[in-house]
């Protein structure tokens, strides 16, 4: 009798290892789909390949970029983020610092960056710029002399909410780098839909591993 009932259960044996293999299995395909997911359409990665960010960004840095979160809010002040090139949408991405949003008034003076007439606090920047900036007459003005609209992204002037507010739809982004990085006061806005996403980490060098935060 106790040799039936050990052939009995020793019949439902395979099934039972089937179904367990097969949850795990299932298991191992829906995490390794997640995955995937993850890192085509929300994570992507960014290579630093110059020191317009020094020092919070280092050449050769390797950045985890959120690129769903612009889908969700806009970009804010403060945001490390990367974007389509304004005059080349279709070169190498940039990556900068955002240091204004539509509605904003940015002026740097002496060395000094003052959004909505208020002095930035900014212990991330490398050194203070050498050139003075402001945002008047629906232009950006640098050392005085007015940005060429045909070679950097100023918008037309019915875009404008203001003569000297950053446009709806635009930001003002510089690197930590100041007076080693090509920003917005070489070439201008950012228009909104160029952003590809928040740098919110740095993965490699293992030594260098940080979260970026404002």
């Amino acid at each position: 009798m106790g040799v039936a009932r050990l052939a009995l259960s020793a019949k439902g044996f395979p099934q039972r290892a089937g179904a367990v293999a097969r949850f795990y299995l299932d298991g191992l395909i829906a995490a390794g789909l997640a995955a995937l997911l993850l890192t085509t359409f929300v994570i992507g990665t960014f290579y630093i390949p110059s020191v317009s960010m020094v020092p919070t960004l280092q050449v050769r840095d390797v950045l985890l970029v959120d690129e769903i979160a612009y889908h969700l809010h806009s970009p804010q002040e403060g945001n490390i983020s990367v974007f389509r090139p304004p005059l080349d949408p279709a070169g190498s991405d940039f990556v900068k610092r955002i240091i204004g949003v539509p509605g904003d008034t940015i002026a740097i003076s002496d060395g000094a960056v003052y959004r909505n007439g208020t002095a930035l606090h900014e212990p991330y920047e490398n050194q203070a710029p050498r050139y003075d900036l402001a945002i008047r007459e629906y232009g950006i003005y640098v050392d005085g002399k007015r940005l060429d609209p045909r070679a950097a992204e100023i918008p037309p002037r019915s875009s404008w909410q203001a003569p000297n507010r950053i446009p709806g739809d635009f930001y003002f982004v510089l690197g930590d780098n100041r007076n080693y990085s090509e920003d917005s006061h070489v070439w201008g806005f950012v228009p909104a839909r160029n952003f590809v996403g928040r740098a919110f980490l740095i993965l490699w060098p293992r030594n260098r591993l940080a979260v970026l935060t404002k």
